[in-house]
């Protein structure tokens, strides 16, 4: 990724040279533009005649009755992702990880899908209480929660606290202590494991906010604390190595640290916790670089791995959970856009690269921007029969780094009034969404069986004024 520059993304070294104008290597031109790539979308999204509909709707027919631009949540496939997780993983607890997405409706769901739910603010809680969803089956996450969320928390009845410093050790049982109540908790550890897309690097990783270093001994202190305290019931240790990851490597390496810290706390504290949490950050398909595995090849990979530890450390398996939330959010939603404008732009060596700018952009999909993440399109009103020609997907903001798709080949004739649409946004673009250069934040329409329904309605003028206070 091109290194950051104070005057914008476009200025760093490499930046435009990171993205060959004849495509990443993994980019195949395409012999018909117009297919959809299927591993990519949710699984009732379909294309007839260059038209392309998801849960039985047509994207112009949604368009049309909601507008542009638009996030697109298929409720089967969201649904079904919730079940394959929860089956696959049965002996396990399934906590949704909110902070990919999180809304009353998608609440709803998962305490109907039989889900348990990660939040990690007091507006994610908030959320939960509203939906009515069952707190002994929620999980408060957070590197800083304040005294009022922790508050709240107790009282709400939340089933498991997951502390992250000392200083919240000691909050936390002030407000235990002070209202009477007992409080189930977990110790985030920092195994020394990151973990991203295809590789993984077992050394040197503690430098980081989140967690209670193994390495160090503040983990097993962190411990001993809050089994000391009285209004803390010790559940056991908790571990997030990654995200967006492919293969189970870096959980073996960090099961095995977490376990032996596991079995260290039940010779010399005394105590058998009787949980463990590995976390999540499990990959999905944005692009056709992307080969994620399903939840049961996960399931399988990973009961393997803690099933070898704990024999090889002679102790008794405890209750595992993981947390997936882009795993199963995130294809089942995509955004459709309307094209604005199409521009070729000539660059060095005779080449041509096509800027195809969109009615939406950075404000509704951040990741490009912040990540260097890679995306997909395809066009979603017509059929075209053009050849296809490689093009760049931007937004309307005033940033040159407002790129929603870096690469991808779209049919050669696209035009102003086509619409664009980008699977794989069910994970961090609603919940990241922004109102830069006071944009209106699109909204959430779910789909099912043939019709739509409002998950999110569209943002107005009226929200953007609601919190200026200025006179007029």
């Amino acid at each position: 990724m091109p290194t950051a520059h104070p005057s914008g993304w476009a200025h760093a070294d490499g930046a435009l040279r990171a993205n060959r104008p004849g495509g990443p290597h993994w980019l195949r031109e395409p012999s018909d533009p117009d297919a959809l790539v299927t591993s990519l979308w949710s699984q009732t999204a379909t294309k007839a005649d260059g038209v392309l509909s998801v849960g039985g709707v047509s994207l112009p027919e949604l368009v049309r009755e909601h507008g542009s631009p638009a996030y697109v949540l298929d409720e089967a496939d969201f649904r079904s992702r919730a079940r394959a997780f929860r089956d696959a993983f049965g002996a396990y607890d399934v906590y949704y990880a909110g902070k990919a997405f999180l809304c009353t409706t998608v609440v709803r769901w998962l305490a109907e899908e039989g889900l348990s739910l990660d939040v990690c603010s007091g507006g994610e809680l908030a959320v939960a209480e509203r939906a009515g969803f069952p707190m002994e089956r929620v999980g408060f996450h957070g590197n800083n929660k304040t005294v009022a969320e922790l508050e709240r928390a107790v009282e709400l009845g939340v089933g498991r606290v997951i502390v992250d410093s000392f200083h919240e050790i000691e909050r936390l049982a002030s407000v235990t202590s002070e209202r009477g109540r007992t409080v189930g908790v977990m110790v985030r550890v920092t195994a020394g494991v990151e973990a991203h897309t295809h590789e993984y690097i077992a050394t040197a990783h503690e430098d980081q906010k989140f967690g209670f270093s193994i390495a160090s001994g503040d983990a097993l202190e962190a411990v001993r604390r809050v089994h000391a305290a009285p209004g803390l019931r010790l559940l056991g240790l908790h571990s997030h190595i990654g995200s967006q990851i492919f293969d189970t490597s870096g959980f073996e390496v960090a099961a095995r640290r977490v376990l032996t810290l596991h079995a260290q706390v039940s010779e010399e504290v005394g105590v058998e916790m009787p949980e463990m949490d590995l976390g999540g950050g499990f990959g999905i398909a944005y692009t056709t670089q992307d080969d994620p595995s399903d939840p049961a090849q996960l399931a399988t990979e990973i009961t393997k791995i803690v099933q070898h530890e704990c024999r090889a450390l002679r102790v008794a398996e405890p209750r595992l959970s993981i947390e997936p939330g882009r795993a199963i959010v995130g294809p089942s939603m995509c955004t459709v856009y309307e094209v604005g404008t199409v521009k070729e732009v000539a660059l060095d060596g005779g080449l041509v690269r096509t800027y195809v700018s969109v009615d939406g952009g950075m404000s509704d999909n951040i990741r490009t921007a912040l990540y260097d993440a890679d995306y997909s399109a395809t066009i979603a009103s017509r059929v075209s029969g053009s050849a296809p020609a490689l093009a760049r997907v931007v937004g309307k903001h005033c940033e040159a780094g407002d790129i929603v798709v870096k690469d991808e080949f779209l049919p050669g004739d696209v035009r102003p009034g086509d619409l664009v649409a980008v699977p794989g946004t069910g994970a961090y673009c609603r919940s990241m969404a922004s109102n830069y250069n006071h944009a209106l934040r699109p909204p959430v329409i779910g789909v099912r069986d043939g019709k739509t329904f409002t998950v999110l309605r569209r943002e107005t003028e009226a929200d953007l004024f609601a919190t200026d206070v200025g006179v007029l």
